[in-house]
């Protein structure tokens, strides 16, 4: 019986050191680079960064509240602090500082970067695609990689990214053993503008509420291991969703300035350091591990946050890797 809780026990802490991959690589590079006097050497691989007008195409699976998807849906909007098409909003209706949109500006540092090697400008801009609700689980409710691929695959392929989102019973290969999420890109037959393929960019996060909030909802959940903080309180008050709005924003960083596994990232190629992964578990100034830093927090709900959104929203983003300074730079 004892064999048996010690094999257990064993099999917990691999797997609590498995999901600590990124947050300890990121410790340890930034380990070495005090101890050598060098900054982290985070690389440009001279391939291509997305460009141009993107659309953020979302596809939801399984069961989700409307409540839930405008939390995402929100989320998307405010990346952007207004449409180039339309005039501004008045005053009353601009997202108050610090916004979503001044945290996503920032990611402006590494089209500056590429513009100055290449000579040329380039730009990005996001803005909310299609939805597309598939309530009947269409492909059941256990997922391979492969599949959420051809779920992805269902969003516009052209100057898009498609989002795939799983609710928090579905189980998915790799969810929560090694990962919250993911991003890829991957090649579907199309006849765009001539081309006999189109290669499209995708991303896959989980609702972990009920499987490992622990690893993938943090703050908001009491961690499994590790120092054990108070949880902090979700902003829209929505344990798995805000989690998944964390994991969302981390990939959307990685997605656009490393896309297709040539741009901006610092370590091996299979398992590299990107502009927030780099920067795991820092949500403000003065964090460190087990503290998320010295957040803003909500008087009325006693919520913890550090971007303002469309809406009225709030939300907790990840500190995002300034190329620039070779420093992880948090919103507040």
């Amino acid at each position: 019986m004892a064999s048996v809780a010690s094999a257990h026990q064993l099999l917990k802490l691999a797997l609590f050191i498995s999901l600590l991959h990124f947050s300890s690589a990121a410790r340890n590079l930034a380990a070495e680079s005090e101890q050598s006097g060098q900054p982290l050497l985070f690389q440009y691989h001279n391939g291509p960064l997305l460009t141009g007008k993107i659309s953020i195409n979302l596809i939801w699976y399984g069961n989700f509240k409307p409540s839930q998807r405008a939390i995402v849906s929100d989320f998307i909007t405010s990346l952007s602090s207004s449409n180039p098409t339309t005039p501004p909003p008045p005053p009353q209706q601009q997202q108050q500082q610090p916004s979503v949109a001044t945290w996503w500006k920032s990611i402006e540092n590494y089209y500056h970067l590429v513009s100055s090697k290449s000579k040329k400008s380039s730009s990005l801009s996001l803005h909310l695609g299609s939805q597309i609700v598939d309530d009947k689980y269409s492909l059941g409710k256990s997922l391979s990689n492969q599949q959420i691929v051809k779920l992805a695959s269902k969003g516009g392929q052209e100057n898009a990214i498609n989002v795939v989102l799983t609710s928090s019973d579905i189980t998915v290969d790799g969810f929560c053993s090694s990962s919250c999420g993911r991003h890829g890109s991957s090649t579907t037959p199309a006849s765009i503008r001539g081309r006999s393929y189109n290669k499209f960019a995708y991303i896959w996060v989980g609702n972990s509420e009920t499987q490992c909030p622990g690893q993938c909802a943090w703050p908001f959940h009491q961690p499994i291991y590790g120092p054990q903080t108070a949880p902090l309180v979700a902003p829209n008050n929505d344990v798995g969703v805000d989690g998944i709005v964390i994991n969302l924003a981390s990939l959307l960083a990685g997605t656009v300035t490393n896309p297709f596994g040539n741009g901006y990232y610092q370590g091996p190629k299979e398992a590299p350091l990107e502009a927030a992964s780099a920067c795991t578990g820092i949500y403000a100034k003065g964090a460190y591990p087990g503290y998320a830093g010295d957040l803003l927090v909500d008087p009325m709900t006693g919520a913890s946050y550090n971007a303002h959104g469309s809406n009225g929203r709030k939300y907790l983003l990840p500190a995002l890797f300034d190329p620039s300074t070779s420093t992880c730079s948090p919103l507040v």
